[in-house]
C-alpha cells in the first residue's frame, strides 16, 4: 500500500539567484508530528507566487521517495531528501504514470483530488541547483502533481494511503504531462482531458489551444515556410491608410509573384535601417493570400524605432529583409458562420479572411464587428466595406468610441466602445467560428462575450495585437541591463534573434533552452501561469551560418519563462 513518507512545508523567503532577488517558498522541511491540511495549505506553508502556484486547485503538491532516488542516481548526488523538490507530500508509491486526474485518495484525516501535474519551472532548478532539471522531469515523466483539498484533517508521515475514487477518463498524470510538453499530442487524448472535470483550469485553457491548432488546416505544416530564412522584399508601395497607420506593399525585387500567404498569417521583418542593430519585428498581413505581393498595415508608435522608421522614412525602392509568411491565426477549412471581431489595428488579418473567402469562391456567412476611436483612425475602412459589400451573406458592424454624431453617420457605425454588453447585444450566431484580434484586454472581454453568447470556447481564436509586459514572478531588485551576447566560446548551434532586443545569438553548446539562452543574455522574459508559456519573438535559424528562421510562437518550454 502507497505510504505517506514525508509531511514538507516552509515558508517564502528571499533568495539570491544570479544577482537577483526570488522571493520563493520553494525551499520545504518535514514537518515531525501531525499537520493540519487546509483547503488552500497546509499549516506552516506559504508561496512566494500565489498567482502562479498554490490556491485551491494547487493546495497540495506530491512528489514520490522513488523519484527522489532516481535523480540521485541519475545526477551522482546523495543529498536529495524529502521536501527539496518543492513537495507538501513525499510519498511511496503513488507513479506518475499510474495515478490519474480525478483520482481521490485518503491520508489520515484529509481526503484529497488529483487534479494536475506539476508545472516545473525555475524555482526547482534554484532550489536544486540543476539547470537542466525543469526540462527532465518532463522528458523522464516524472514531474509530480498537485492535488486539492476534499476534506480537510490531520495528517502525518507513516499514513497509508487509501484510494477512495478512480478518476473519470483514465488519464494518467505522465500522460497529462506529455499530452501538452511532448511532439504530436493526441487529439483524443486531448478532448478526453477536457471532460475530466477535477482538471486544472490552466491545463483545460492550453488543451484548448493545442486543439485548435490540431485543428486548423495542416497545410502549413505540410509544406513548411515557403522560404528559408531572410530574403530581401523590395518596397513597392508606402500608402497612408489613416491618421496612425501606413501600409507597406512588399514585391520580389526580380518582379516574380511571391508564394500564396494564408490569411491572418504574418511577416517578420529585419529593418537595417531603423537601428543597430537591426530590430526584427512581425506584422499581421492585411493582403488578398494570393495577390503575388504582400501587404503590411503598420501602426506608428511613437516610441517605437521599428514602426516610426516604417511609417515616416520608408521610401518605395528600399529593401527589407522577410522571412516566409508563418502563424496558424487562419480561417478553417468548416462551412458554419464567421465572427471577424477586432479593435484598432487588429482588423489587419480579419481583413485578409475576406480577401480569402473571396478567393475561394465560398459562400460562409461572414459577421464583421470591429471598433476604432473615429475614422481619422479606422485604417482601411473603405476598402473593407467595398469588400464586405460585394460578398453575399456578410453582416458589418462598426463602432466608434470618441466620433462625432455626424462622422458616425457619415461611415454608418454605432456610437461607443464595442464592449461585451454591445456584442451580446449583436445576437450572433452561436455555431460560428470566431476569430478575434486586438489587445489583451480586449481579447478577453470578448470571449467573455461570445462565451456568454453561447459559443464553444474551443471555437474562439485569438491573435493578441501589442506586447506583453515582461514579467518574471517572483523576482525583486533587478536592475535593468541592456541584452548582450551570453558570456563564454560562441556556441555552434542555432542562431537565435531575439526579435525586442535585437540580438542574434549562435545557441550554445552549455545550453538546454531558448530560455536559458535568454537569461544568459538579460533578455527581458515573461512569466506565464499556464502550463504553456509564449515566446513570441524568438527567431531561430537551424545554423549560424544559415539564414533560415522559424518564429517561436506559441513554444512549449519546460520552464514557466517566456523570451520576449
Amino acid at each position: 500500500m502507497p505510504t505517506l513518507v514525508s509531511v514538507n512545508v516552509g515558508m517564502p523567503k528571499d533568495v539570491s539567484w544570479q544577482g537577483r532577488t526570488v522571493h520563493t517558498g520553494v525551499w520545504k522541511f518535514p514537518v515531525h508530528g501531525p499537520a493540519r491540511v487546509r483547503r488552500l495549505n497546509i499549516d506552516g506553508d506559504g508561496q512566494g507566487d500565489t498567482n502562479g502556484h498554490g490556491g485551491e486547485q494547487c493546495a497540495v503538491l506530491v512528489h514520490r521517495i522513488q523519484s527522489h532516488r532516481h535523480w540521485q542516481q541519475y545526477f551522482g548526488r546523495d543529498d536529495l531528501g524529502s521536501g527539496q523538490f518543492g513537495e507538501n507530500l513525499t510519498v511511496d508509491g503513488l507513479l506518475d504514470d499510474g495515478v490519474c486526474i480525478g483520482d481521490r485518495y485518503r491520508i489520515g484525516e484529509t481526503e484529497f483530488e488529483v487534479t494536475q501535474p506539476r508545472v516545473t519551472c525555475y524555482r526547482v532548478r534554484l532550489r536544486l541547483g540543476e539547470p537542466e532539471l525543469p526540462a527532465l522531469l518532463v522528458r523522464h515523466h516524472r514531474p509530480g502533481f498537485y492535488m486539492r483539498v476534499i476534506h480537510e484533517g490531520h495528517i502525518q508521515a507513516g499514513d497509508p494511503i487509501v484510494q477512495t475514487r478512480t478518476g473519470p477518463g483514465a488519464l494518467r498524470v505522465a500522460d497529462t504531462d506529455a499530452l501538452l510538453y511532448l511532439p504530436d499530442p493526441e487529439p483524443a487524448k486531448l478532448r478526453r482531458a477536457l471532460q475530466i472535470p477535477a482538471l486544472g483550469p490552466g491545463w483545460k485553457d492550453s488543451f484548448r489551444d493545442l486543439l485548435k491548432s490540431v485543428d486548423r488546416p495542416a497545410v502549413v505544416a505540410a509544406t513548411g515556410p515557403a522560404w528559408n530564412g531572410f530574403r530581401p522584399l523590395r518596397v513597392a508601395e508606402v500608402v497612408p491608410e489613416s491618421t496612425t497607420v501606413t501600409s507597406i506593399h512588399l514585391a520580389a525585387p526580380d518582379g516574380s509573384r511571391l508564394p500564396a500567404a494564408h490569411a491572418g498569417q504574418y511577416l517578420t521583418l529585419r529593418i537595417p535601417e531603423a537601428g543597430r542593430p537591426a530590430p526584427v519585428r512581425s506584422y499581421l498581413l492585411s493582403s488578398t493570400p494570393d495577390a503575388g505581393h504582400y501587404r503590411i498595415s503598420v501602426k506608428h508608435e511613437p516610441h517605437s524605432t521599428a514602426s516610426g522608421y516604417l511609417t515616416t522614412r520608408l521610401r518605395p525602392g528600399a529593401t527589407l529583409d522577410a522571412a516566409a509568411p508563418r502563424g496558424d491565426f487562419m480561417l478553417d477549412e468548416a462551412t458554419g458562420p464567421v465572427l471577424l471581431v477586432s479593435a484598432g489595428i487588429g482588423l489587419t488579418p480579419a481583413l485578409s479572411m475576406p480577401h480569402e473567402r473571396a478567393a475561394r469562391d465560398s459562400d460562409r456567412e461572414i459577421w464583421w464587428i470591429h471598433g476604432a476611436r473615429r475614422p481619422q483612425e479606422h485604417p482601411l475602412a473603405t476598402e473593407t466595406h467595398a469588400l464586405l459589400t460585394s460578398l453575399p451573406h456578410t453582416q458589418e458592424h462598426v463602432f466608434y468610441s470618441t466620433a462625432t454624431p455626424d462622422e458616425r453617420r457619415g461611415a454608418h457605425a454605432a456610437a461607443g466602445r464595442l464592449t461585451k454588453d454591445k456584442l451580446v447585444a449583436l445576437s450572433v450566431p452561436s455555431d460560428a467560428t470566431a476569430y478575434v484580434c486586438g489587445p489583451a484586454s480586449f481579447m478577453t472581454d470578448m470571449q467573455h462575450a461570445l462565451t456568454a453568447a453561447g459559443s464553444d470556447p474551443a471555437r474562439i481564436h485569438t491573435e493578441l495585437f501589442g506586447a506583453l509586459a515582461s514579467i518574471d514572478r517572483g523576482l525583486t531588485g533587478r536592475a535593468a541591463r541592456t541584452p548582450h551576447q551570453p558570456p563564454g566560446p560562441p556556441g555552434t548551434g542555432s542562431l537565435v534573434t531575439f526579435a525586442r532586443s535585437g540580438i542574434s545569438v549562435p545557441f550554445p553548446d552549455s545550453k538546454s533552452s531558448v530560455l536559458e539562452l535568454a537569461d544568459a543574455c538579460d533578455v527581458p522574459t515573461r512569466w506565464s501561469p499556464h502550463p504553456t508559456a509564449t515566446c513570441s519573438s524568438a527567431v531561430l535559424s537551424p545554423a549560424p551560418t544559415s539564414s533560415s528562421t522559424c518564429k517561436a510562437g506559441q513554444h512549449h518550454d519546460h520552464t514557466c519563462l517566456a523570451a520576449r
